[in-house]
């Protein structure tokens, strides 16, 4: 018999290193990153993200979580795909790590984005996770480049960037809250230029590979 792993193959993949580990977020998995999420990722005053989701009314949370992993699973094809996984530590949720591309096929490129929960924050996961991703992405899925970035006034974020070997790539003017433009930081990172951590341990490729047209 089949198992929802066999037709989207993302939600068998697991990518650990040490206590670490990244995989496939199942509808529970959803469930509880809403319930994460709910209990802060910043504080009020300020906002990371493009998109301002954590804007959204505390009881209202689960469910966008739910839907934008749902939509981001409906909207998969070769030309364009993300990986949205989970974050556990010591089999704890912690978080999201997340690639999105385009064209993957042709430019080997694509961003990443992340988010911990706020209580997880500042203990060196986030700089583990963007680590284990960058890794597999350069190693496992033959990317030749990464970008990423973040509001000028977001230093957590950058230095994240920067400890994993990203180097910066310009300054643009970006939409942050209605009525607010902020200055925000792109950032690049090459495989020669990754700060490894740890070896990671990855299982589930061969079918991921497959579906994104690698193999």
């Amino acid at each position: 018999m089949s198992a929802i792993a066999d037709v989207y193959p993302e939600l068998g993949l697991r990518i650990t290193e040490g206590s670490l580990e990244l995989r496939g977020l199942t509808d529970d998995d959803l469930a509880a990153l809403g319930a994460l999420a709910q209990r802060g990722v910043h504080p009020p005053e300020e906002m990371p993200f493009y998109h301002p989701w954590t804007d959204a009314p505390t009881e209202q949370i689960p469910l966008g979580m739910a839907q934008y992993h749902w939509g981001r699973r409906a909207g998969f094809s070769p030309a364009a795909w993300s990986l949205d996984l989970g974050v556990w530590v010591d089999g704890e949720l912690v978080g999201s790590q997340g690639f999105g591309t385009t064209d993957y096929l042709v430019m080997r490129t694509g961003e990443t984005g992340s988010w911990l929960g706020i209580e997880h924050q500042g203990r060196g996961i986030g700089t583990r996770m963007r680590r284990a991703m960058c890794a597999f992405l350069f190693d496992h899925l033959d990317a030749v480049e990464i970008t990423s970035g973040a509001f000028c006034d977001n230093p957590a974020s950058i230095a994240v960037s920067h400890k994993v070997g990203y180097v910066d790539n310009g300054i643009t003017r970006k939409k942050r809250r209605e009525n607010e433009v902020a200055e925000h930081l792109s950032l690049r990172l090459t495989p020669d230029a990754l700060v490894r951590g740890d070896p990671i341990e990855v299982t589930g490729l061969e079918p991921l590979r497959r579906v994104i047209g690698l193999d």
